[in-house]
């Protein structure tokens, strides 16, 4: 009986050392560096199965809207558009910056009012 306790004991001991070694590996400098490198590749792994996905699913609603795999605007008009994006297509008239005054039609002072009356 004594011999199957002092196996059972030892056999516990050999078990235990070895998870001890193990959790010591994984927290050392080589076991974490091991780790990242998996968690990296995994991360681009995953960036790249998202903008396939992303694409397909962009070419299935142009198709389904009947939208030619051309851009609609040119360069020039989309960087025009970027640069004042609330003139309307094909206008030329800049859009002017708030608080500037009307060209058409000037702003009257004070001033002004006073020399007229």
């Amino acid at each position: 009986r004594r011999l199957f306790w002092v196996a059972v004991g030892a056999a516990a001991g050999v078990y235990a050392v070895r998870k001890v070694q193990r959790t010591i590996h994984a927290y050392s400098p080589s076991g974490l560096a091991a780790r990242a490198g998996g968690v990296g590749a995994t991360v681009k792994a995953f960036a790249d199965e998202v903008r396939d996905r992303a694409a397909e699913r962009e070419a299935e609603l142009r198709d389904a809207l009947g939208l030619s795999e051309q851009p609609m605007l040119s360069p020039g008009e989309a960087a025009e558009l970027t640069d004042h994006p609330v003139r309307p297509r094909g206008t030329s008239n800049p859009v002017r910056p708030r608080g500037t005054p009307n060209p058409v039609r000037p702003r009257t002072t004070s001033k002004d009012l006073r020399s007229t009356g």
